[in-house]
Order: C-alpha cells, then structure tokens, then sequence
C-alpha cells in the first residue's frame, strides 16, 4: 500500500480550513500532518477534528517549522501576508505547497515564481475544477468574438472577502484579454462613476458585488449587437476549492520543482 500523502493545513480554524480538514479525514491517499493558525487562535493547542467531531491526533500550532517538519504539502488559503511566511518555511523543509490565496502584489507574486526553482506549487486563484474549464472557455471564446464584442466580468462573494476584484475574476479578465491578443493591464476598466463616455472598444470591464454568504458567483459577458453569450460558474459550497486544492496536492507528488496551476492539474495544456 501506499504511504498517504502528509498534508499540512494553514488557517485551519477558518471556513475553508474546516472544509480542508473534512476532505482530508475523507480522504484515503491523505492524512492530516500538521495544523497551522494564529498565535491568538483560541484553538491553539487542541485537537484539530475537534471543532468537526473528529479527532485526529493533530493538534493546531502557530509553529510553522513544527507543523511542517518531515510534511509533504502545505495547502495555504490563507492571507497574502501570511502565505510568504508560509513560502520561506515550506523551502527551508523542502515541503511542496498549494497556494489558493488571493490578493498578492506583483511583488510577491515574483516571491512565489522565485520560490518556484526550489520547490513544487500549485498557485492559482480558483482550484475549482469548473472554473479552470471556464477560463479555457472564456479564452476560447474571446479569442472568436473578438470584433464587435464588449466584454464584462461581473462577480460576487460574501461580505467577508477582502480584496476585489477577486482573484478568479483577475484570472478570468487575463484569459479574455489573452484571447484578444492583449495584457490585461492594457486593457481592465475596474471602476466606473459619472459622465464616463462612451465604451470604448476592446475594453475588459469589472463589477464587484459583496454581501452575505455568496461562496462564490463570476461571469464572463460578451455583448455584441442583437446577442450575447454569457459564460457563468456558481459555486454553492466551498468543497468544490478544497477537493481541487487536494487533487493538485496529489498532481505534486511526484514534482521536485516548479510552478503549476489548476490547467496543469487537469492536464488542460
């Protein structure tokens, strides 16, 4: 038989850590190694299945060098912040790492693809397994439409999500304008108010809704003159981000290095 992959947890007292944890104890290939959170965590220091009615003989620390010693994977939807603590630590161990956090700086996304030469991670802003086929589609699709149609991305999220647009929308808007033949940074309008003028073509816009527990909601619109095709992904449980985030946690298995995402895991390039 072969050994489960040992999986180490970050955040695992918040909702996609219970998530996380729930997929893992389900999980025959996986076993729960470590359990990462704050330092002010109330659950510091006990069982992590407890909160679940489970448990697992792992106990929740903010060491990070204890959590990750002789690991195999960290799995990270954390904050930016915390998710480069997280990096440093998991090259000193020599410990792969899913990273689903969103909101990084272009800095710091510089950080992870530096990382990358001496470690193997999966970093992207979605890992449902929908939403990587919908970036195909949108690319695909703006790639046909690509004259006389307009372009919006409209997505919403619970009223706790800090940083907008969300991450997937990014990833989606980088697909339309890949698709047109541009940058996204050439090309985004993320806001608009007043007298703004006419659209101009070969935009890509964002519009951002926040509000009660929406796990997560993202459409693509291609407008054009008598039609348009909307292109739509709804997430109504936040097992959909864990179950990817596990499934590329095993696609590193046999990886010593590199930087991947989601289109790699399902073997879409």
């Amino acid at each position: 038989m072969v050994n489960p992959l040992k999986v180490v947890i970050a955040g695992c007292s918040g909702r996609m850590g219970h998530v996380l944890l729930e997929c893992v104890f389900a999980d025959s290939e996986l076993v729960l190694h470590g359990a990462l959170d704050r330092a002010d965590n109330p659950q510091l220091g006990r069982d992590a299945g407890e909160q679940l009615g489970k448990l697992s003989g792992v106990n929740v620390v903010a060491d990070i060098d204890l959590a990750l010693k002789d690991a195999d994977v960290l799995v990270d939807f954390t904050r930016p912040e915390a998710s480069m603590s997280y990096l440093d630590a998991c090259q000193k161990h020599h410990v792969k790492m899913i990273i689903g956090t969103t909101g990084f700086s272009v800095e710091q996304k510089l950080a992870i693809e530096v990382a990358s030469k001496n470690i193997a991670i999966v970093f992207a802003p979605n890992m449902s397994v929908g939403v990587t086929l919908l970036i195909n589609l949108v690319e695909q699709a703006a790639k046909v439409l690509n004259d006389g149609y307009d372009i919006e991305i409209v997505e919403m999220h619970h009223r706790h999500k800090v940083d907008a647009p969300s991450g997937t929308a990014l990833r989606l808007g980088e697909a339309a304008a890949q698709g047109l033949g541009q940058a996204l940074k050439d090309c985004a309008i993320y806001a608009r108010e007043g007298v703004t003028g006419e659209r101009e073509a070969g935009k890509i816009g964002f519009a951002t809704l926040r509000g009660g527990d929406v796990v997560g909601d993202h459409t693509v619109v291609l407008a054009g003159i008598g039609e348009r095709v909307e292109l739509t992904h709804k997430a109504s449980s936040r097992a959909t981000f864990a179950l990817g985030a596990l499934r590329a946690a095993k696609f590193l298995n046999d990886k010593n290095a590199g930087l991947f995402d989601m289109q790699d895991v399902l073997g879409l390039r």
